[in-house]
């Protein structure tokens, strides 16, 4: 069924299909119709961050930016899914095109720009429906907002979805803002989780929830970088880390027609690097934090190997376009049986 459908969508603009996607999913979950394909697999309940997630493999952010399809994409079988990238004001993101399918790879190149209906609709969205799933909001900046001020987008987001989001996510490396990924390094990133970390903090002691902020990082930076970044993400007290965004990098796809477009590299050219960041997270960190790998799992085998590199949890989104449902079912099951093998041991 999801074969013939990705033809026929395939056949449209890249873009408008995403759009005639969700709006499908959006409407089955109003029409009360989510039970229809409703798969929640049996598997082993994960714990990380604190929370319990059902299965190990979640949706990532970017495919459902408004909040308008979530319960039907959970409905899916995911563990957990993640909606956003969310900002304060809404904003119409990047010229089109800016989303470009590159099927021999198995990629996606977009440059979207944070595109969104901001947090408020966002809210309004949430409020609207009885997820019973592990949620996770990615919140970002506006592009009219200098990245100096970049902090009070992030804590004016954080402070209006905290008490619907099971977890958050403060989404700094994607490609496609302006001097976004400059605030990954130094003070620049101190200064910005700080206000993060004591507003989550405030908000456990005053309404006795405590809701985990993840930061998630891009794959283009050096082993030292990485480093230096899992350092200050200790030393500001966040609860995990999200491996990795999009790549800048063109080298796998050298060629295609659409190799030379700006923005970020989805699916499985950026596998390898993603997982690099992983390995060299898990590494360093001994434990300290919690590490999601996302990049380039189009198998169950490429989810599993996002575990052995250290990753407790695994997201995917390029991978979902181009093999729908099958892929979180196949993915949920190859890292149940890991998981498992893993306990035995």
């Amino acid at each position: 069924m999801y074969d013939l459908a990705r033809s026929l969508l395939f056949k449209l603009d890249p873009e408008v299909s995403h759009e005639l996607s969700l709006d499908a999913l959006g409407a089955s979950a109003r029409l009360g119709l989510t039970s229809l394909f409703a798969h929640q697999p049996e598997a082993t309940p994960v714990n990380v961050m604190g929370i319990e997630f059902p299965n190990a493999v979640g949706l990532a952010a970017g495919l459902d930016k408004n909040a308008d399809a979530f319960e039907a994409l959970g409905a899916l079988g995911f563990g957990f899914v993640e909606v956003g990238t969310v900002t304060p004001k809404g904003q119409s993101g990047n010229p089109k095109p800016r989303l470009f399918r590159l099927p021999e790879h198995q990629a996606i190149i977009n440059r979207m720009g944070f595109n969104n209906k901001g947090v408020e609709h966002m809210v309004a969205r949430i409020q609207q429906h009885r997820y019973k799933g592990v949620l996770g909001v990615n919140i970002g900046k506006n592009l009219t907002t200098s990245v100096e001020g970049a902090a009070a987008d992030y804590l004016a987001c954080l402070e209006q979805v905290i008490p619907y989001a099971d977890y958050i996510t403060a989404n700094i490396s994607s490609p496609n803002t302006p001097g976004l990924r400059t605030l990954q390094f130094g003070d620049s990133l101190a200064e910005l989780i700080s206000p993060l970390v004591e507003a989550k903090q405030r908000y456990a002691a005053e309404h006795g929830k405590h809701v985990p902020l993840a930061v998630k990082i891009a794959p283009d930076m050096s082993d030292d970088e990485i480093k230096m970044v899992a350092d200050t993400l200790v030393a500001q007290k966040v609860d995990g880390i999200i491996a990795t965004n999009t790549t800048l990098s063109r080298e796998a796809v050298q060629g295609h027609k659409h190799a030379d477009e700006a923005g970020g590299l989805s699916g499985a050219p950026v596998k390898d690097a993603s997982t690099h960041v992983v390995k060299v997270l898990s590494e360093h960190l001994q434990g300290e934090l919690p590490v999601i790998g996302v990049g380039g799992i189009v198998s169950g085998a490429d989810a599993v190997e996002k575990l052995q590199a250290g990753a407790s949890l695994v997201q995917i989104y390029s991978g979902f376009i181009y093999r729908g449902p099958e892929l979180v079912r196949e993915a949920i099951s190859a890292t149940d049986a890991y998981i498992k093998r893993q306990a035995n041991k």
